[in-house]
């Protein structure tokens, strides 16, 4: 493995030689032939490590991160699971594990004929139905699906995409921002399987609330690059006050959410068997809130010119409000208010 330390520099360097713009899949096929995808596992003591190299990748582009996080995400709860050795080397894989009403895939017990594309000890199964927002599906060659048994249970379940009963599909996505990230349906007929973890081990393990976080991460790398635009349309001898004053503010933005990404992966780092719910929670709100208020100060500090004008800043100023939108609103909102009710004075300084 990369020295954490070193891995965002060295991730920057070999995205940066790539032509703009950005191909999602090749360039994720780039970082995982370079060696670049083992990330320090989350609670491992380099979380923070981690997520600077998230947010290396998502100052890039976010639909590579959409990928890139994925794909290490899904490496992080196979480990988790202890289910390692299904991700063979060189291996690409997605999560995909939203839940939408109308979509719903099921898991059934047994398989017809072996499983060529997993290895022995592991119990097959098969899939059967449409899963939405299969983000890289034309990418990966393996994903991590949630499903239904036959008893209502959520499961977890590892797929090979490259089998008969896997269809990919190029419905289920319209929006302009996030589009490079093809996230769109998949169908599954009796699509050989291996379940992974027990019925809700996936939700219920520490690292589901740690690699939301981690998306929080994303969406601050996100961050750091409108700012960058900001800052590099704010010459030093500058005179408009106005767009000083969105620089200001959006710079005490981004250090409020910095501060509670790293506080929040040093807290995951000393508690690695515990959700640390109240801090995730807390730093996809932050992260959330200031995105808010980057996006809109961004916009009205350099007007419409690089909306326009710069593809770059045109891209991820349309990206990251969809991006964000994998955040609830007042849902989460609400489950942190639930958190923080039983709490003794969380607020002292």
């Amino acid at each position: 493995m990369t020295s954490a330390a070193r891995l965002p520099s060295q991730i920057t360097r070999l995205l940066g030689e790539l032509t703009a713009p950005v191909d999602p899949g090749r360039a994720l096929r780039l970082l995982v032939q370079a060696g670049y995808d083992p990330l320090p596992l989350p609670g491992g003591g380099a979380t923070l490590a981690r997520w600077q190299a998230l947010a290396a990748v998502a100052a890039v582009d976010l639909s590579l991160v959409k990928l890139v996080e994925g794909h290490t995400d899904a490496l992080a709860i196979l480990a988790e699971l202890n289910a390692a050795d299904l991700a063979a080397p060189g291996s690409i894989w997605g999560v995909w594990c939203a839940e939408p009403p109308d979509f719903r895939v099921s898991l059934h017990a047994g398989a017809e004929g072996g499983n060529p594309h997993t290895p022995d000890p592991y119990t097959t199964a098969c899939l059967r139905g449409v899963k939405a927002w299969c983000s890289g599906a034309a990418t990966v060659s393996h994903a991590l699906i949630s499903a239904w048994d036959e008893a209502g249970r959520p499961c977890l379940a590892a797929v090979s995409m490259d089998q008969p009963g896997v269809t990919v599909t190029e419905d289920g996505w319209q929006a302009v921002g996030m589009r490079a990230s093809a996230s769109v349906n998949v169908v599954f007929n009796n699509a050989v399987c291996v379940p992974v973890g027990a019925p809700g081990a996936y939700v219920g393990r520490p690292g589901f609330q740690h690699g939301g976080a981690g998306v929080a991460a994303c969406w601050y790398g996100a961050l750091t690059r409108i700012a960058a635009a900001v800052q590099a349309a704010t010459p030093a001898q500058s005179a408009d006050p106005h767009r000083l004053a969105h620089l200001g503010a959006i710079d005490v933005a981004l250090d409020q959410a910095r501060a509670v990404l790293r506080e929040t992966a040093a807290a995951i780092d000393a508690n690695p068997h515990d959700a640390c719910s109240l801090a995730c929670g807390r730093a996809r709100l932050a992260v959330e809130a200031a995105a808010t208020e980057v996006i809109t100060r961004a916009g009205r500090a350099l007007g419409a010119g690089p909306l326009c004008r710069d593809a770059g800043f045109a891209q991820v100023m349309a990206d990251l409000p969809v991006f964000i939108r994998q955040s609830h609103a007042e849902r989460d909102q609400a489950a942190l208010g639930h958190i923080v009710r039983t709490e003794q004075t969380p607020w002292q300084l």
